[in-house]
């Protein structure tokens, strides 16, 4: 029942979804729970065959949306906006223009380049410090893939803007807002509604100007067919698929903001677990090498043929999920049914995905870090199986999962075949303690030591 008025609001906080799975566990309710945030009813899920109700059901179609996402313009983007016409429109422009195989094949030199970038970076910093804070280096790589995927060219002062808008579009997302789960306009104590009005007038004024500009430009100059960037898809759209300049600038404000953070939490994650376990990231690294023989960088054609690194972003997935709550939230649109329990509408349904993939009943040792698991035994991430669904599944399922595999395979493969990552003292491990924000974040930086791999070699013979 929760507290009086408060339902379960004291009870969240920075690592919610732990909480919330030990509930679960203790009240024997895994499969449904229903519980209240405020006002605000709420279920959920923490088995797979329920969380396929949820996110593959029909009346689930929609999701709840926060009010400083919704004056962030999110709701008129591709992850928010209410299913209808608009939003299948959306979905359609994204899979056919934005992020189809073609198109995430024309951006490889894109992220060879970031790669290339990333590792110079890495060995600059450990010559200078001593010492990587990794977490800097892939945030700053992560910002400048998504705007030269987006924008192409785009200048040094534009960029420093958006990353700017970007961190602070985060602070306001994650800050808590009493009126999102009581509905009274008066309970802004924080003033977040002001502040969003404002960085969404910067957000409109900067990223108008730059559709403008490249509009303007499209006029006078001739089309150009290495322009691969989604902004140059989005104006090139035939006149029946073709967007408003305010939905335009909604999509590629959400491309920037939801593409620059995830991948480089999840690789901060992954490169974590190398330094703790070194005996995997030896076998990772002999895998890059006997592929890819003398070559200096790894292609993206080369990753079908590294299955351990695949497993190793795949068990990062199921022990770090990025967004084990709310990237799983969807809203009830009518009454039905779940596990032959009555949902009215209006409710909000929540899949806690932490606690399906720290669940004992479906994996073995779930504790463990264990990447041989998923060579054992295929297991798709894309959606299709919901022990593992890091992307979510159904109608709403990430439209940019397979771009955002590929970017993370890609770098990770590059990192790894250029250094060996190491603790900074001998024999301490890694802090891996969770902070649960927009995503679930590594509560203290990773610092850690590289080695050139080429210094490695010398040395050993």
């Amino acid at each position: 029942m929760g507290w009086p008025i408060l339902g379960t609001l004291p009870q969240m906080g920075s690592l919610a979804h732990r909480k919330l799975a030990g509930l679960a566990t203790s009240l024997r309710a895994e499969r449904l729970m229903a519980y209240s945030l405020g006002a605000m009813p709420v279920i959920i899920a923490s088995h797979p065959d329920t969380a396929r109700e949820i996110l593959c059901g029909s009346a689930f179609s929609d999701r709840p949306i926060k009010e400083s996402a919704r004056l962030l313009m999110f709701e008129r983007a591709i992850g928010f906006a209410p299913g209808g016409e608009y939003w299948r429109r959306l979905r359609r422009v994204a899979a056919t223009h934005l992020f189809s195989p073609r198109r995430i094949s024309d951006q490889e030199g894109l992220r060879q380049h970031v790669a290339e970038e990333m590792v110079r970076r890495v060995w600059e910093e450990m010559e200078e410090k001593g010492v990587v804070e990794v977490k800097g280096i892939l945030q700053e790589g992560s910002l400048r893939n998504i705007l030269e995927g987006v924008f192409g060219n785009c200048k040094g002062s534009e960029r420093e803007e958006l990353g700017n808008m970007v961190k602070e579009g985060y602070e306001l997302i994650v800050k808590f807002n009493w009126e999102d789960y009581f509905g009274f306009k008066f309970l802004d104590f924080h003033g977040v509604k002001r502040k969003c009005h404002k960085l969404a007038a910067k957000v409109k004024k900067l990223v108008g100007q730059i559709v403008e500009d490249r509009k303007r430009r499209r006029e006078f100059v001739r089309v150009e067919e290495n322009e691969n960037d989604f902004l140059s898809a989005l104006l090139s759209l035939p006149k029946e698929e073709r967007l408003g300049d305010s939905d335009m600038v909604a999509i590629l404000w959400e491309m920037i903001f939801r593409g620059t953070d995830t991948v480089a939490i999840l690789l901060e994650w992954i490169m974590a677990r190398m330094v703790l376990h070194q005996d995997i990231q030896s076998i990772a690294r002999q895998e890059i090498h006997m592929c890819i023989g003398q070559r200096s960088h790894v292609r993206d054609s080369d990753i079908p043929n590294l299955p351990y690194l695949q497993a190793i972003v795949k068990e990062v997935f199921r022990l770090h999920p990025p967004g084990p709550l709310l990237s799983w939230a969807r809203l009830a649109t009518h009454d039905v049914h779940v596990d032959k329990l009555f949902v009215p509408a209006g409710t909000t349904a929540i899949v806690n995905m932490w606690a399906i993939t720290h669940d004992s009943a479906i994996w073995e040792d779930p504790w463990a870090f264990k990447p041989e698991r998923f060579m054992e035994k295929e297991v798709s991430i894309m959606g299709s199986d919901l022990r593992l669904a890091p992307f979510g599944a159904g109608r709403r399922v990430c439209p940019g999962r397979a771009l955002g595999l590929a970017t993370v395979h890609l770098w990770l493969a590059q990192l790894l075949h250029s250094f060996v990552w190491l603790p900074v003292e001998p024999n301490v491990g890694v802090d891996l303690s969770e902070c649960l924000r927009l995503s679930l974040e590594m509560k203290k930086p990773l610092h850690c030591q590289v080695i050139r791999r080429s210094q490695l070699y010398e040395a050993c013979n």
